[in-house]
């Protein structure tokens, strides 16, 4: 099996910065990579998206219901092949953001969300998991300035919950998480990701 990395981080957080720096890195060592994120990388999902991202009247179940299915078509489509062809995946967000964001972030139930992340996962878990952890007002600062999505547009409360949803699930499993401070250097940033991600590299090549 491949090496299976995932990001998570609140709104303007650099995440997908790091995942094109380390997927680029991954890259010119050798490695086979496949870059993704949610919602999205597949045809529904991309629909879903767009949905997710401009509609704010969507109900808070039918959001987390759109953010399940689009996860289960990545997963069947995209994430589980790339895997199973001893690829590495790096992907923009997965289960843990529907817990920050439609479990504390929403108040959703989170014994539903988890069995839907199962679900909609089948079997699939991060290998690891890179928090980039920011204050959300830093975070809605570096967003100022372009068209605010549907979250974007939240007040800074919805996202010091999504914030207290990240350290909570990271805390709960510290061996597969790494915990950054997001508003350090973006190089100091991938040096740090990358010192966490080259003993993965050393187990995928001892299969």
């Amino acid at each position: 099996m491949g090496a299976f990395i995932v990001f998570e981080g609140g709104d303007g957080s650099g995440k997908g910065t790091q995942v094109r720096i380390l997927k680029n890195r991954l890259s010119k060592e050798g490695h086979s990579v496949v870059a993704t994120y949610e919602p999205g990388g597949t045809a529904l999902g991309e629909a879903a998206r767009r949905w997710l991202k401009t509609r704010a009247d969507l109900t808070h179940l039918a959001e987390l219901l759109l953010f399940e299915a689009a996860r289960a078509q990545l997963v069947e489509k995209v994430i589980s092949p790339a895997l199973a062809s001893h690829q590495i995946v790096v992907c923009d967000r997965f289960y843990t953001s529907t817990v920050a964001y439609q479990g504390y972030g929403r108040g959703l139930d989170l014994g539903l969300i988890q069995r839907l992340n199962e679900a909609a996962a089948d079997g699939v878990r991060p290998d690891l998991t890179v928090l980039l952890d920011i204050p959300a007002e830093i975070g809605l600062a570096r967003k100022r300035g372009g068209r605010a999505d549907s979250f974007e547009s939240e007040a800074v409360e919805f996202h010091k919950r999504v914030r207290e949803g990240y350290r909570a699930q990271a805390s709960q499993d510290v061996d597969s998480w790494c915990v950054l401070d997001g508003t350090q250097d973006r190089r100091v940033l991938a040096a740090r990701i990358w010192e966490r991600v080259q003993p993965l590299l050393s187990h995928k090549r001892g299969d």
